[in-house]
């Protein structure tokens, strides 16, 4: 991690973060405003990051400091890909591993051939519902709140563009893929509505994000190595 000044952070600085499991992606950019203000004794310190990852996903976080914070709107527009894993014959709430499994499916009928064939109804502009377990408002209330409260919410459908959905491999009932897409998309939706077109469910068991337009994971740090560098070489 190159050294950077006070005056650097201030101005802006883009940086990329691998996001642990389980951390929400609030923890991640609070492990680094910490350290920043902590380093260079600062009050107020603007920071932020271009679009959530779910405590469940891992991988790449762009964080924006100081005068880069007005350009998240432009980075969250930009395509992303993930990769992960959809599991076959089972459906969840929340769509991933979130909730337990709710409803289980035949999949003897489902063959490598039909699931390589089946991702071509989710290429190009397609709706979806967002899931009932995700941070979208509606009357003012979490949608995840409401799900756990029990509640049974209308969601309308969206339209989201994908333009890679590509399965990497095939473990039995375990699903390995790559998906480019556009911002707003869910992949946990993906993964459900993947299992109905498969005439059977589906939920995500795991998801890493792993580009932001131009920026790769391959070049991002864990928040807690990041800290320890910055705050390390102010006692060397």
């Amino acid at each position: 991690m190159q050294d950077l000044t006070k005056e650097d952070y201030l101005n802006g600085q883009v940086l990329l973060i691998d996001k642990p499991l389980e951390w929400s992606s609030f923890q991640a950019v609070n492990k680094l405003k910490w350290a920043i203000r902590k380093k260079f004794s600062l009050k107020k310190f603007k920071i932020g990051h271009a679009g959530t990852l779910d405590p469940l996903a891992t991988g790449l976080l762009v964080i924006c400091t100081g005068k880069f914070t007005k350009k998240i709107t432009e980075y969250q527009g930009q395509e992303k890909e993930y990769t992960g894993i959809i599991t076959l014959g089972g459906t969840t709430p929340s769509y991933d591993l979130e909730t337990e499994i709710n409803e289980t499916f035949g999949t003897e009928h489902i063959t490598p051939e039909l699931i390589y064939e089946t991702t071509a109804q989710f290429i190009g502009d397609i709706e979806q519902a967002p899931p009932v377990f995700s941070a979208l408002k509606k009357d003012g209330k979490r949608l995840y709140e409401l799900a756990r409260e029990g509640k049974t919410v209308d969601i309308p459908k969206r339209k989201v563009h994908v333009s890679a959905f590509e399965i990497t491999s095939i473990d039995k009932l375990n699903v390995h893929f790559r998906i480019a897409c556009s911002k707003g998309t869910y992949i946990r939706s993906m993964a459900h509505d993947f299992g109905k077109a498969l005439h059977s469910g589906a939920h995500l068991t795991a998801l890493r994000r792993t580009k932001i337009g131009d920026f790769n994971v391959d070049n991002a740090q864990d928040p807690l190595v990041f800290a320890d560098i910055l705050l390390g070489s102010e006692e060397n």
